[in-house]
């Protein structure tokens, strides 16, 4: 069974690195209106700065999205170095049953560093088609559609190329990505909990869905820079680790992008000769073998390149070789910062006779699937419950304060924080911040004689972050 546990502790200073700097990289994250969640930085094994936005904690898990697809490439190195796998291994000779009837040579010479590079030779993305495929067999339908280029020489951001790794190790192993992942690298790096989303068929879905904490993330990093080598035991080849990280396909031209430097297997290079796994909305594992820098976020943004540019512009040019003369006020200054962190929270206004709007409200069909809503305001809560077509949630919304509430989205149940605060006698303000994923969600509601008018927005989001204004009949 596998122990949690916690990585060094020490002085910013005492690693070389000034308290003030650290200080100045918070300022700009607020100046930029950057939205981070958390953040944990590392330097020579330590952790020499940590910090968690309220209502975001340090015990919560916290989605990666594409993050995910380190740890999948990390599972693939483990099976490369036990020999349970090969790079050049054909991805077809893993599923004769679910070949289409005739297999082009481009499918045909399609090897398992292709997938680790994004290099399968699809010209575009083909991630939503195959995962929007009615079968649910994602793997069958991957292996339909057309390879336009010869693999190797095309690269393509293919998420669907990642899940295919994690369907071959499955295959393989019997086991998936969570099981085969635990005995070597979660139980020895002490990381507890870790959870992954499945495809249909029941395989982790590799180029998403992993839950971890941040600390977890920092570990994770810290093994990298370590390569490979935890607690003095050598777990990853250090091949392995070299050839992730390193450039193994061109991904543009632009010298002053951190999505132009170079692709690994499974791991971006980045400017300053370092690299990162990162995911959606701002989650971050950096690592700059340079100065022995591990830098973990966790994060609901829509400028991923401002949150990089901060390490890059604010910490990277202080860092120190060597240990810095002792700070302690500005070491303490920094100390309370990082423990007063905390996102806006809505003022709490509240509404004396909040009660008369009392009631079931229905909605006509919309794209958000909400069929109908029903509030109930006693004076010190707002009580929300809706029906959607993935089931029934029952929202609390504390005035000036969080309540913690379970909501479902797209068919799972998530942690909310939710708070309420009356803009005037019609207007109610409603904000639920889901502690365990990027996304804040927004509603204000008005009210006028039998019926609700609602509007929406998200934080961040992959389409548009408004949504179109509903109107509540109230029943």
């Amino acid at each position: 069974m596998s122990t949690e546990t916690r990585l060094r502790r020490s002085v910013p200073e005492s690693q070389g690195v000034h308290s003030e700097t650290i200080s100045k990289l918070l300022d700009y994250f607020a100046q930029k209106e950057l939205e981070l969640h958390s953040i944990m930085l590392l330097r020579h094994g330590h952790v020499i700065a940590e910090g968690w936005w309220e209502p975001y904690g340090a015990e919560r898990p916290h989605m990666l999205f594409s993050l995910s697809k380190s740890f999948t490439s990390t599972a693939i190195g483990f099976a490369v170095d036990e020999g349970l796998l090969h790079l050049d291994d054909r991805v077809c000779d893993f599923f004769p049953d679910q070949l289409p009837d005739e297999v082009s040579p481009n499918l045909a010479g399609m090897q398992i560093h292709h997938l680790l590079s994004m290099a399968t030779g699809h010209e575009d993305d083909p991630t939503e088609r195959v995962i929007s495929d009615g079968g649910g067999d994602w793997v069958k339908t991957f292996l339909s559609l057309d390879v336009e280029r010869v693999p190797g020489t095309h690269f393509v951001y293919n998420t669907i190329a990642t899940y295919m790794l994690a369907a071959i190790l499955d295959k393989v192993t019997g086991q998936t990505l969570v099981e085969f992942l635990t005995p070597r690298l979660f139980e020895p790096l002490g990381i507890v909990g870790a959870t992954w989303e499945t495809c249909p068929k029941g395989i982790n879905t590799g180029g998403f869905g992993l839950n971890i904490k941040t600390e977890d993330i920092a570990k994770f990093g810290q093994f990298y820079l370590q390569r490979g080598v935890w607690d003095g035991k050598q777990l990853l080849s250090q091949e392995w680790v070299r050839a992730a990280t390193q450039k193994q396909i061109n991904n543009g031209d632009d010298p002053s992008s951190d999505w132009n430097q170079g692709y690994g297997y499974q791991f971006w290079r980045c400017r300053h000769n370092c690299y990162r796994g990162d995911g959606a909305f701002g989650q971050f594992c950096i690592v700059v073998p340079q100065h022995e820098l591990v830098v973990a976020i966790t994060s609901g943004v829509n400028d991923m390149p401002g949150v990089l540019d901060g390490i890059w512009d604010v910490l990277l040019p202080s860092l120190s070789p060597e240990p810095l003369p002792e700070n302690p006020a500005e070491h303490d200054r920094l100390q309370r910062r990082l423990e007063e962190l905390t996102l806006p929270i809505l003022p709490g206004h509240k509404l004396d006779s909040a009660h008369k709007f009392d009631g079931h409200y229905v909605f006509p069909a919309n794209d958000l699937g909400i069929k109908a809503a029903t509030l109930m305001f006693d004076g010190s809560v707002c009580q929300v419950s809706v029906d959607m077509p993935c089931g029934q949630s029952m929202m609390t919304f504390g005035y000036g304060y969080y309540e913690q509430s379970e909501f479902r989205r797209r068919g799972e149940t998530v942690l909310a924080y939710s708070c309420a605060s009356w803009r005037n006698d019609t207007t109610l303000e409603l904000m639920s911040r889901l502690v365990e994923t990027p996304f804040t969600y927004t509603f204000v509601c008005t009210f006028t004689p039998g019926q609700v008018e609602v509007t929406g927005s998200v934080n961040c989001s992959f389409g548009p972050r408004e949504s179109p204004t509903l109107v509540g009949i109230l029943e």
